[in-house]
């Protein structure tokens, strides 16, 4: 089975607001940037959209590592959240309403299930070399659009 290793990222100018999202995909050293634009978003579902949009690159089985700066979406698998979801039927503990972004985490669950992924989460805005680009990718994709919206 092939490794790969994909970072990824997601931004929001506002929260809602425009959003960005970007992956690096890294195979035998051999790295991809992909990234895009949401109009109106926000950061978790950039977050979100960055894995799934990473992982629907792949055309076959892999073993992949998901370096990711977000909370949000490293802790649902880390610490077991994505199941109690399920379990609950997408509702949350106590009876507090629905989990937010459902739509998203089955079209993330469905991407896994393609692939033996792992979650590794990292610290945002530091050192790692990967996670600073794709944040770049991503804030550089709702400036791309926002500039393209003020010359209309």
């Amino acid at each position: 089975m092939k490794r790969v290793d994909i970072y990824t990222d997601g931004a929001c100018s506002g929260n809602p607001g425009a959003g960005g999202w970007a992956a690096i995909l890294i195979y035998n050293g051999v790295e991809k940037e992909i990234s895009g634009y949401n109009r109106e978003t926000t950061n978790n579902r950039m977050e979100l959209f960055a894995v799934i949009q990473g992982l629907k690159q792949l055309n076959q089985q892999c073993d992949v590592t998901v370096y990711s700066d977000s909370a949000y979406v490293c802790n649902a698998f880390l610490e077991g959240w994505i199941d109690d979801w399920i379990a609950a039927d997408w509702k949350l503990k106590g009876g507090k309403g629905q989990v937010k972004n459902a739509d998203l985490w089955k079209m993330l669950l469905l991407e896994c299930g393609r692939h033996k992924v792992k979650f590794v989460k990292v610290k945002g805005h530091a050192d790692n070399v990967h996670n600073n680009r794709c944040d770049k990718l991503a804030t550089g994709e709702i400036a791309k659009a926002s500039k393209n919206i003020d010359t209309i």
